[in-house]
């Protein structure tokens, strides 16, 4: 890479000093990934000989608010509108969590058509989609352009833009005020957290509710999900941690669901008024008795994730020793952190199966392996199948069982390496 690629580089990411949610300069680092390319930037076959952007991948926690988060800031323009390769429809498991989500909210929320719905990081109308078919007016916001095509055709208004406290003036000012924000999987994903949240404030409704769901911090550790961990997520989120957060902006957290999705997240409600309900209490006690608001808690979470890549690198080493031919499942971006971080690529691993055809003909960043169509397991039937798209487990289990029974077998990986 040459001295002016790498001073373009220096200008697409910045290491913060300073908590990204209080501002205390008070950060303890709790793990290091190394310097890894983008999990969610796939490389052209045609490209495969050319360097690739790397960044530090640090996880810190800060003593005064409890937010854990990563260090190193990637631009946003780099992670999210570029190509972006993401498209939540190709998860049915995914299609029916957020369908189930919708008719809840619809019922609970008596919303009918002067009722406006907003989500935010709508991506390809996936969810909001639900509520057009009930006749409820949505606005989308998004700023992948492929993913905001995608979503209009199938009659979700789209806007192609990041969400910032600006773009929510805008929007109040036009008369635009939501009975519901959506947000599922994005407030991780923002450099801008007060902004962000801030301009959740200024969209919703005084009776309305923000209905967000976000990965859990505390599974992530228990489970050694550190895979979940990449520059597009730049925070974990715990409910001590979120608490804080909304307070600051005149939001409260008033009930959360634990769910099992995406190796277990957290779906938030939070309103204009504070009415906080036993399931918040609890979780912000239970977070207290186990240290979760210190830092003892993560003392050991580098070494167990040390361990958990020493044990599949053997257990992959010494399959391949035997003469097994070995593949994976799941290009997505915690795929990409677990090869990359366990140094997996074309030596141990023949190629990766994705059901997401944007994905196919692509090649998995840094370890470089050929994303191919799932029917590739039968037609080339691998002794093994390293499984990193592992929080979808059982969906994929079930589609893959012309696969099984032709002696296939699957490794997963979290929280320990098993084959199945």
């Amino acid at each position: 890479m040459s001295d002016t690629s790498l001073m373009a580089k220096d200008r697409l990411s910045h290491t913060i000093t300073a908590c990204r949610s209080c501002g205390s300069v008070h950060l303890v680092e709790i793990l290091d990934l190394g310097t890894t390319p983008l999990a969610d930037r796939l490389v052209a076959p045609g490209k495969a000989d050319e360097p690739e952007l790397t960044f530090p991948l640090k996880v810190a926690v800060c003593q005064d608010c409890s937010l854990v988060q990563i260090t190193e800031t990637v631009a946003p323009e780099i992670l999210f509108a570029d190509a972006y390769p993401y498209y939540s429809s190709f998860s049915p498991a995914l299609l029916k969590h957020s369908r189930e989500n919708v008719l809840a909210r619809i019922a609970e929320r008596d919303l009918g058509e002067d009722s406006l719905v907003i989500e935010l990081a709508s991506n390809d109308g996936y969810l909001l989609k639900n509520y057009v078919e009930h006749g409820i007016d949505v606005l989308g916001i998004d700023p992948a352009d492929g993913p905001a095509d995608a979503a209009r055709k199938v009659g979700v208004p789209t806007m192609c833009d990041f969400f910032t406290l600006d773009l929510a003036k805008q929007l109040a000012a036009e008369g635009k005020s939501a009975d519901i924000i959506h947000g599922n999987n994005v407030l991780a994903h923002v450099a801008d957290t007060n902004g962000f949240v801030a301009g959740i404030a200024t969209l919703l409704k005084p009776n309305g509710v923000a209905v967000i769901e976000a990965p859990y911090l505390k599974p992530l550790i228990e489970h050694v999900e550190f895979d979940t961990i990449y520059h597009e997520h730049l925070l974990y989120l715990s409910v001590t941690a979120l608490d804080h957060l909304f307070r600051r902006h005149g939001l409260y957290l008033n009930h959360i669901e634990h769910l099992s999705i995406h190796g277990g997240s957290l779906r938030l409600f939070v309103e204009p008024f504070e009415n906080q309900k036993e399931s918040v209490k609890a979780a912000l006690a239970d977070e207290k008795n186990i240290g979760m608001t210190g830092t003892a808690y993560f003392e050991d979470f580098s070494a167990r994730v040390n361990r958990l890549r020493t044990d599949l690198v053997d257990m992959v080493t010494k399959l391949k020793s035997e003469g097994a031919s070995i593949a994976a499942y799941g290009a997505a971006a915690k795929g990409a952190t677990m090869l990359n971080y366990c140094g997996l690529s074309s030596k141990e691993l023949d190629f990766v199966v994705d059901r997401n055809v944007h994905k196919q003909g692509q090649m998995m960043p840094g370890a470089q392996l050929l994303v191919r169509e799932p029917e590739a397991l039968v037609t080339e039937q691998p002794d093994y199948v390293v499984m990193l798209a592992w929080n979808f487990a059982d969906e994929i289990l079930q589609q893959q069982s012309e696969y099984r029974e032709k002696g296939g077998k699957f490794i997963i990986p979290v929280p320990s390496p098993r084959i199945v």
